[in-house]
């Protein structure tokens, strides 16, 4: 597709869920949650379709060189879509917040509330993973948003399946709008661009994925006037105190590598350096247990260079020395996006030494940074991830988080009536 025929697509998109969007609005808590069962349900009975469309991307994708961190993100399976079901199911048990909240009262006998307004229009863009089409759309339905998702080239044929037999049918079953939810069938990438570029529309975009395509499109929409809940570059720290359990060390290292082409994967090893000799040689076994290799000093990157997006060296992380928390701290903040870290210490002063001085959107003691992750932090999928330093959600974002605040002030009277002199 042409450029002008991508820009037809997006604003034809974004037209029809902002028309669906006062609808959805408005549903019922009952019909919201009775799509997500519906879609949870459908997942497990169109599986074979979807499988089948996946088996085609994963096809193309190896046929076009993609490298193992992104054929591990695009790469379904009966285990993968049954596990995408479950979640869609706990997520529809999940309790709505509260609409409004009374805060205090004013002067005068009013009273100030808090109420959550939806957003309207919620865009999503990101690349080869196409579990996230359901997972947004999901949560975009939940938060009771519109949305409008674009995927890259390489998920699309798996995006359509699911849209086609999964969420719009399931929409419809529960009595909702199906134009609440689109999807931009283009695999043109001035698609993505289009999204960003109109804030009448689609005032919000969520942009999953890493690298300088997330932040050239965070750019685009921030000159367009359209706000974004990005992170463009990932990658967990782990940080080995002088304190460390070696076995503690070695079990994180491999739990950290489950999967390479994740963002929240084990990206840069950070020793102490008076325990170097020792932690080297406990972490090197640790990787090479995992089939990764350590790009040990002196290095030619920089150090928060990230593996998971560099074709053909994903198995890779990088292994420096620090010379205590406070330094291990100061690393992971200046040198990585901020994403998450994690400090492996006996040292209750250690630990929080670091914690203290970590900024990133994740901190752990002892624990992997694979726990950054929405359902496994917060018990219901993620929208994606925000890393910028700006008040709002940070970290994993979820439907929760989608909604604007607005502020009612009314008479302290339930009825109206002009409060009682005093």
């Amino acid at each position: 597709m042409t450029g002008p025929d991508a820009a037809t697509a997006v604003t034809a998109c974004g037209q029809a869920a902002k028309a669906a969007a006062p609808h959805v609005a408005a549903a019922p808590a009952e019909a919201v949650d009775a799509a997500l069962h519906g879609m949870a349900r459908r997942l497990g009975e169109a599986a074979p379709a979807v499988l089948a469309a996946n088996a085609a991307d994963v096809a193309a994708g190896e046929a076009a060189g993609l490298g193992r961190g992104l054929l591990d993100r695009l790469a379904l399976g009966e285990a993968r879509i049954a596990e995408m079901a479950r979640q869609i199911s706990l997520l529809a048990g999940s309790p709505f917040p509260p609409a409004c909240r009374r805060i205090r009262d004013l002067p005068g006998g009013f009273f100030l509330a808090e109420r959550r307004v939806p957003v309207g229009v919620i865009g999503a863009n990101y690349e080869a993973r196409p579990n996230v089409t359901v997972d947004v759309a999901s949560q975009l339905l939940k938060s009771r948003n519109a949305g409008v998702l674009r995927t890259g080239a390489a998920a699309l044929r798996s995006a359509v399946a699911l849209f086609d037999h999964v969420i719009a049918p399931a929409l419809t079953g529960a009595g909702l709008d199906a134009g609440v939810l689109q999807l931009v069938r283009s695999a043109d990438r001035q698609a993505a661009v289009e999204l960003v570029s109109r804030p009448g529309l689609i005032p919000l975009v969520i942009l999953r994925g890493s690298g300088d395509t997330t932040r050239s499109l965070a750019a685009a929409a921030a000159r367009h006037g359209v706000r974004t809940l990005a992170h463009a570059d990932g990658g967990g720290v782990l940080y080995l105190d002088r304190a460390a359990d070696p076995a503690l060390a070695a079990e994180l290292i491999t739990g950290s590598l489950d999967r390479l082409g994740v963002c929240n994967r084990l990206n840069l090893l950070l020793v102490h350096a008076e325990v170097w000799d020792r932690m080297v040689g406990v972490a090197e076994q640790a990787l090479r247990a995992r089939g990764v290799a350590a790009s040990m000093p002196p290095h030619d990157h920089p150090l928060g260079h990230e593996w998971a997006l560099d074709a053909g060296r994903e198995a890779t992380v990088t292994v420096a020395p620090v010379d205590g928390p406070a330094q291990a701290a100061a690393v992971a903040n200046q040198e990585t996006s901020g994403l998450a870290a994690s400090v492996v210490t006996a040292d209750p002063d250690a630990a929080r030494e670091f914690l203290d001085a970590y900024a990133g959107t994740g901190a752990f003691w002892n624990a992997s940074t694979r726990l950054l992750d929405g359902f496994k932090l917060r018990g219901v999928p993620e929208t994606g991830i925000n890393v910028d330093h700006v008040p709002g959600p940070r970290g994993p974002v979820t439907f929760e988080d989608l909604c604007l605040r607005q502020y009612v002030v009314t008479p302290a009277n339930a009825d109206g009536s002009p409060p009682a002199s005093s």
